[in-house]
């Protein structure tokens, strides 16, 4: 294993970060980036990766390691330092209003002037082009803020990963993952293995997000280049949202560390015969058709399904009290589907997401993602 060291511009005297990854297997083989609490109250993940770096040094260790795995357990140290009377503050920059997980450079934007010369009828010397365009682009940004070069440290350590996985977690929330619908087959054994209750499919949510920046840079060359030369899916990348903020616990973190490394051995990342798979709980669907469930009232919210829980069109999933009317405005269901996130606090304000169903048809288009 090997720990590197990658500092951040200092946005003021005496307050240098930096980040700290760990590496561990061969380099010159298949290449897995995990990072994890880039939304830095998001805290499960932080555990799972330091879980899961356990299990890799044995791994390592017995010589089990087929590629290189990168863990960055802690991608945003900027957001760890943001405390409001005793609240961590980790998904917006305190500075910018920025979220920690939105405007990724767009690394389309940054190959595809230069890139149709380098290209031919090679699909491995395809991807080794279009990763050395990314790598030189990346290379060539200047960054002037913290948050930039945090960023940017961040594709640096991560643009030429084949498995690209983001460990998040909603305030409350069943397992669910995010993925490019062109990598679902790829992605589904890893929903199996960590028993996802959604599966949410969206090729450009908007908004250049850590996963889908690896993705959707290479669909966009194939529907730009494809007819001519062969492009492959060069990263298969995954935001893997780990239940809820208050889901730490060794035991979740023991179950998704092995959930992972089961993946890496039936990827052949880790040499050995991974377990088999369990069943998918769930169909995937498509982003587009998750509905929202917004308050339409305020008041206290109580709620009448669990995460997890699959609804029919029009059950009743929470109901909103207004204890000076003496009025009680319950919420339905405007689609069938697993209600896999709900908002944490039970006073609901008018106009306020409160709970998200994923629904199998499209309904929505535009921006996919909360704020």
């Amino acid at each position: 294993m090997q720990t590197r060291n990658h500092p951040l511009i200092a946005p003021a005297l005496g307050t240098e970060r930096q980040i700290t990854s760990f590496h561990y297997g061969p380099s010159g083989g298949p290449k897995v980036y995990i990072q994890s609490s880039l939304h830095a109250d998001e805290l499960p993940g932080m555990l799972v990766s330091w879980t899961l770096r356990r299990k890799l040094a044995e791994l390592e260790a017995a010589g089990r390691l087929r590629g290189e795995i990168v863990i960055v357990p802690v991608p945003n140290p900027v957001g760890l330092n943001q405390h409001w009377l005793g609240h961590l503050i980790g998904r917006f920059e305190s500075n910018t209003a920025q979220n920690f997980n939105r405007n990724f450079h767009e690394l389309t934007a940054l190959v595809l002037p230069n890139i149709e010369p380098h290209l031919g009828r090679d699909e491995a010397a395809n991807r080794a082009a279009i990763r050395a365009a990314i790598r030189d682009a990346l290379a060539a940004q200047q960054p002037k803020t913290e948050l930039a070069s945090m960023r940017l440290a961040l594709q640096r350590l991560s643009y030429d990963a084949d498995i690209v996985l983001d460990l998040h977690c909603d305030w409350e929330a069943a397992m669910h993952i995010y993925t490019n619908p062109e990598l679902w087959p790829d992605v589904e054994p890893l929903a199996r293995y960590l028993d996802a209750k959604a599966s949410l499919l969206a090729l450009n949510s908007i908004g250049n997000p850590f996963d889908e920046i690896h993705s959707f840079c290479w669909s966009e060359l194939r529907e730009q280049f494809g007819k001519r030369y062969p492009i492959p899916h060069g990263s298969i990348s995954v935001t893997v949202e780990l239940r809820s903020q208050r889901d730490v616990s060794h035991e979740y973190a023991g179950h998704d560390a092995q959930a992972i490394v089961e993946y890496l051995i039936g990827r052949g990342v880790i040499e050995g015969t991974a377990a088999p798979l369990p069943p998918l709980a769930y169909p995937a669907t498509p982003l587009a058709g998750t509905e929202p469930i917004i308050a339409p009232a305020s008041g206290v919210l109580v709620f009448r399904v669990e995460c997890g829980t699959w609804v029919e069109h029009g059950a009743a999933v929470a109901d909103i009290v207004d204890p000076l009317a003496d009025t009680v405005t319950t919420l339905h269901a405007g689609v069938s589907g697993v209600m896999y996130a709900r908002h944490s606090t039970r006073f609901a304000t008018a106009g306020m997401e409160v709970a998200r169903i994923a629904g199998d048809k499209p309904i929505r288009s535009g921006s996919l993602l909360s704020l």
